[in-house]
């Protein structure tokens, strides 16, 4: 019970407002669309999954839910917002019971929002019950679909992680294991699950391993998380990474290693190290603090400036700024602070303060400021309003000149493995070069880390352009997996989000 009790202070710090439409400067930015947590042979399950949620909440903030076995039936809790709003004691002593659960949460995209498309997905199997938690996005889940529901199946949601139920479902294996890994083989691109049943839980990652998935231990109960930031959360011991490809079973008799697929070259997610992760976290073995200032090192290498202080665009830019302000040795200073109590929307009663929206969440710091040449960092530039609107704030505040470095090359390219990102044409990047860029945000320099800089701060020489050992299709445009479900159209954001549903 006294992980119950170390709820309480994580429910009192909750933001009543979460679950609504994001607000401009929320939507100016990159968000991934979920995070995955289960455990299994713990009596206080759901617990520790609400718990572990807490830790992934930077991974989705809209909505979550959790579903839990007691031995003889499946309880299943799935509400709209953040965990510690939702999630009460009430909820998980009274309304979750049981050895084993698994969790979900998420960021809905536009065309996804609703509780219908909020994870676990349960459905009752001829063989019992399925819940399925899912990180990523299949591309070809439309299309799956469409064949599916000619052979009379029914989808209660617009969700690509449904589908997966239903070729569980509809497979003509005879037993889960065989049944789970026909589904898995059906679908592509990005997926790292978490699944349960009556008698087992099962992890998997697609064979490119774009998105993370770790195993940890609990004195003796197995663990399936996102990231590693969850395990330590609840004082788990990190066991290892799940492999690309790779299928754990786990049950009481111990856990099983599988792997269904052929062997592929792997493409992680680069932007993991970039934005997504939790600083904290140890992801396919690199500290992701560590990785974000080796960013910055080589963002102030690549894109020198005389300057007098260096100061992020909290929270996301503070580790790639103290990197480059060590290796450009100019002082770093806090010169923008962020109030952490402000929820994911405001109120803006007329268009005469509706300016004021970003001071909601960001402030400048004047006494830093004031007379100095700064040099702004932040992770990188989405549509640029948010960017625009924090440069005038610098200047504002007295800044002498304002110069923006980003740590990352120009997103150019939207993503369609699990990130909510707006259509090409509204991506800054992809409409002006460079320097237009720094006209429309108004800076006196701008400067972008290059695609080989990045590769070389998370360790490797260079990007090998004929094999990429990344995911990095939103600098470069090049998608290792097939885009079935979007290939001839136009508007491909549409498409993305009917089919990925926000998982």
């Amino acid at each position: 019970m006294a992980v119950l009790a170390e709820l309480e202070p994580l429910m009192a710090h909750s933001t009543a407002d979460a679950g609504k439409v994001p607000s401009a400067e929320a939507d100016d930015h990159f968000h991934d669309e979920c995070g995955v947590f289960g455990i299994f042979g713990r009596q206080d399950a759901a617990a520790i999954v609400t718990l572990g949620l807490h830790a992934l909440q930077h991974r989705g903030q809209e909505a979550a839910g959790i579903v839990s076995y007691d031995g003889s039936q499946f309880h299943v809790e799935r509400h709209v917002g953040l965990i510690g709003d939702t999630f009460t004691k009430q909820h998980v002593i009274d309304r979750l019971p049981g050895n084993r659960a698994i969790g979900h949460t998420r960021y809905a995209t536009t065309g996804g929002a609703g509780l219908r498309n909020v994870q676990p997905f349960f459905a009752e199997l001829s063989e019992g019950g399925l819940a399925v938690a899912h990180n990523g996005n299949l591309t070809n889940a439309l299309t799956v679909q469409r064949v599916l529901q000619k052979q009379g199946s029914i989808f209660s949601s617009t969700s690509d992680t449904e589908t997966l139920l239903h070729l569980v479902a509809t497979s003509k294996e005879r037993d889960l294991n065989s049944r789970f890994i026909d589904a898995i083989r059906q679908v592509e691109g990005a997926f790292s699950l978490v699944a349960m049943t009556a008698k087992k839980m099962i992890g998997c990652r697609d064979p490119l391993g774009i998105r993370p998935l770790v195993l940890g231990d609990l004195d003796g109960a197995w663990i399936l998380a996102s990231e590693t930031c969850a395990l330590d959360i609840i004082g788990a011991r990190f066991v290892r990474d799940i492999k690309p490809g790779e299928m754990v079973v786990v049950t009481s008799k111990g856990i099983e290693s599988l792997f269904p697929f052929e062997p592929q070259k792997t493409r992680f997610c680069i932007f993991e190290y970039v934005y997504f992760a939790r600083p904290d976290s140890t992801v396919e073995g690199r500290n992701v603090y560590e990785v974000r200032k080796r960013i910055g090192a080589e963002l102030a290498q690549e894109n020198p400036v005389e300057a007098d202080i260096v100061v992020p665009v909290p929270d996301s830019g503070t580790p790639a700024a103290i990197g480059f302000s060590q290796a450009a040795g100019i002082p770093f200073e806090l010169g923008i602070i962020r109030n952490h109590y402000v929820g994911r929307t405001f109120i803006q009663p007329g268009d005469s303060i509706r300016h004021m929206g970003v001071k909601l969440k960001h402030n400048a710091n004047r006494r830093m400021i004031e007379g100095k040449r700064v040099v702004l960092v932040d992770d990188s530039i989405v549509r640029g309003t948010t960017s625009q609107k924090i440069v005038q704030m610098v200047r504002d505040a007295g800044a002498k000149e304002v110069h923006m470095r980003i740590a990352s090359p120009p997103t150019s390219a939207s993503c369609f493995y699990g990130v909510d990102t707006p259509e090409k044409s509204k991506l800054l990047a992809s409409r002006m070069s460079v320097e237009e860029m720094a006209e429309f945000i108004r800076v006196d320099s701008l400067g972008f880390l290059s695609i080989d800089g990045l590769y070389r701060a998370v360790g490797e020489a260079r990007r090998d352009s004929d094999q990429p050992q990344f995911c990095d299709a939103c600098f470069t445009g090049q998608y290792p997996t097939r885009l079935l479900d979007f290939e001839g159209h136009d508007n491909v954001r549409t498409l993305s989000l009917l089919a990925s549903g926000g998982s």
